[in-house]
């Protein structure tokens, strides 16, 4: 996530709020299917409205993988050992965040996505953009997601965002080694710069053209996922892919509050000032938990949510592996979700 103190993007445009999913038509199957067995419409609907039970995962994310943590931390740490030969970071225009974005490429690539890379220049260095297509879907309708993969100049950046590129990472080789084909085309980014105040992704969007903006039918958002006393927070933008991610949580009886700390301090923000429909999850950062919190989440009252936000502690031991393991599944389970 970027410093507070960077420049902040103007708030002018409103957010549209469009539907993405199908669970809406899903119900109503069921309805349909009810009456046609002799029950009734109204059964069906309570039903398919009912949070799943605590002990299991929501109903709806049986199509979507569970997304292996051990793989998101071998990810994490293929970035750590990046930093720790580059200088200690994978900051903008330094040679540890090429490096990563050679690593991440090369993942992409052996599975299969269409990658490309976007250049840019921010503070006299060249920076990029990668972003990755899964072949197929129909490209009128984009579903995105993205996560910075810079660092601050002063730390490796694990969880500020290895976590969320990674998570990102993962779910989209999950894509290909499932041959998921989704009805909507799906998209995948890492952004550079995000800590210089969001050049790599407002680059990208201030490069669309206004048809292309129309064709994203959404963007979700993942910084700082696996803080090591961590909160559960969901953007509150785009109502429908709120509510995906309310329900994933809901379904595992994990209580989500609204996202505010980064609210415009994440990549998120270009797309949303755009017209893009956005949403994402965070776990906080140097924001400290609540009494209240703690009851909900665990962890340690009056402590940073990430005592090594924007430090050099932010390492592979920066991590919680549950709030780590239960986004990762929530970033497939919104994926499979909003793209069918």
């Amino acid at each position: 996530m970027k410093l507070p103190q960077s420049v902040k993007l103007p708030q002018s445009l409103k957010l549209p709020r469009s539907p993405l999913s199908g669970r809406a038509l899903t119900a109503g199957a069921v309805a349909v299917a009810t009456l046609m067995a002799g029950g009734s419409a109204a059964g069906a609907a309570s039903a398919a409205e009912r949070p799943a039970a605590v002990a299991e995962r929501p109903a709806a994310v049986a199509d979507a993988p569970d997304i292996p943590v051990a793989n998101v931390k071998a990810h994490l740490t293929q970035l750590q050992s990046i930093a720790t030969a580059n200088g200690g970071n994978r900051a903008h225009g330094r040679p540890g965040y090429q490096a990563s974005l050679d690593y991440v490429r090369a993942e992409l690539d052996a599975a299969g996505f269409t990658t490309s890379l976007q250049e840019f220049t921010a503070s006299g260095r060249i920076g990029y953009n990668l972003i990755a297509d899964w072949p197929g879907g129909d490209t009128d309708q984009v579903v995105m997601s993205g996560a910075h993969l810079d660092s601050v100049t002063s730390g490796p950046g694990i969880n500020d965002n290895g976590s969320g590129s990674s998570a990102v990472l993962e779910t989209a080789l999950a894509v290909a080694r499932s041959g998921y084909q989704p009805t909507k085309h799906l998209r995948f980014a890492w952004w550079g710069a995000e800590e210089l105040g969001l050049v790599g992704s407002s680059h990208y969007v201030d490069g669309l053209g206004s048809a292309d903006r129309e064709k994203i039918s959404g963007y979700l958002n993942f910084d700082m996922i696996g803080s090591p006393n961590p909160g559960y927070f969901v953007y509150d933008d785009d109502p429908t892919i709120e509510k995906t991610f309310k329900d994933y949580f809901a379904g595992l009886g994990i209580t989500t509050e609204i996202e505010t700390e980064g609210d415009g301090r994440s990549d998120h923000a270009p797309f949303k000032n755009a017209g893009v429909p956005v949403g994402g999850l965070f776990s906080g950062a140097d924001y400290r938990k609540t009494s209240a919190q703690a009851a909900e989440w665990g962890g340690t009252v009056g402590e940073p949510f990430d005592p090594c936000y924007h430090s050099s502690c932010d390492t592979t031991a920066n991590v919680d592996d549950t709030a780590l393991d239960r986004n990762s599944d929530a970033i497939a389970y919104a994926v499979w979700e909003l793209s069918q």
